[in-house]
């Protein structure tokens, strides 16, 4: 395996083409819009930088990096003799099985169709293809060039050849592959959902201030974030989207995502994407500041 297409240049696209081309793999970036193309680039050579700065990378090797990666706006000319194609685009399900119909359609029969979708379900996507057997979901976590983690996530017919090549890949990477089976959330979001809306949940009764609820899982947990800037970090309609999956799949109550991230979502407060979430971001400031909305609380 030598090619890779990566379709969508957005965090998580750039991020997992920055990774392949890091290890020796050749990248076609994939995107409809020359902009995003663009400014993928600009992040994955500024994240280069870093790894520069920290001696993680020589100047040359960042050269070739930058050098194996091909941004391209088309899918049938950026799929052209890939051994395995990511979809990185975003969480919306209609999007992802349009995406798949057209690489069932263009990509070599023998390529392996990967999703890294957070929760989704690899079976639904898979129907969309003819080739069932070589789709299966490849989880990145965000940023991708610095977390180890890969959930590897099985179809319903998802062939076992392909699976065990996914995982190999994985730890080509530099990453911890882990297998998990195809239900709402998969692992990682299952668990870590409910715990970020039981935390807005909490806010939104006045159980404790922002500050509070997210200082409390810090020290008394050792989460390295709290759930609410995490939810910021993830992005708030991320957040709710996977909610909804969750909800939908499991048909259980305990998933109803808390009306004040609704609220959020619908006002446009999304996280760090936006400037504001339950935290302000901004560009001149290096502080992180608790959003004016929750300043009383």
């Amino acid at each position: 395996m030598f090619k890779i297409a990566v379709i969508g240049a957005g965090t998580m696209g750039n991020g997992i083409a920055h990774v392949f081309a890091q290890h020796g793999f050749s990248v076609s970036l994939v995107d409809l819009h020359a902009r995003q193309l663009e400014k993928a680039m600009e992040t994955i050579s500024k994240n280069l930088d870093r790894q520069v700065k920290k001696s993680l990378l020589t100047v040359e090797e960042k050269i070739k990096v930058i050098d194996r990666i091909k941004p391209v706006e088309q899918i049938p000319v950026g799929v052209l003799g890939a051994d395995l194609i990511i979809e990185a685009a975003t969480e919306n399900e209609k999007i992802k099985l349009q995406i798949f119909r057209d690489l069932d359609q263009h990509a070599h029969p023998e390529a392996i169709l990967a999703t890294n979708t957070s929760s989704i379900s690899i079976t639904r996507i898979a129907s969309v293809t003819n080739r069932a057997t070589r789709v299966i979901g490849m989880h990145f976590m965000n940023p991708v060039p610095m977390m180890k983690l890969v959930e590897v996530i099985n179809g319903y017919a998802t062939d076992r050849a392909v699976t065990q090549t996914i995982m190999d890949l994985s730890r080509q990477l530099g990453k911890t592959p882990c297998l998990v089976q195809d239900y709402p959330g998969f692992i990682s979001n299952r668990i870590l959902m409910p715990m970020i809306n039981e935390a807005i949940l909490s806010l939104q009764e006045g159980v404790a201030s922002v500050e509070a609820i997210d200082t409390i899982m810090k020290l008394g947990m050792s989460h390295p974030m709290g759930p609410l800037q995490l939810a910021d970090f993830i992005g708030l309609d991320v957040c709710l989207a996977i909610l909804k999956v969750l909800q939908e799949g499991f048909g259980q109550p305990k998933y109803a995502p808390a009306t004040l991230l609704v609220n959020m979502v619908a006002a446009g407060r999304l996280g760090v994407k936006s400037g504001e979430g339950f935290y302000q971001y901004g560009s001149e400031s290096k502080d992180l500041l608790i959003s004016e909305k929750f300043r009383q609380w």
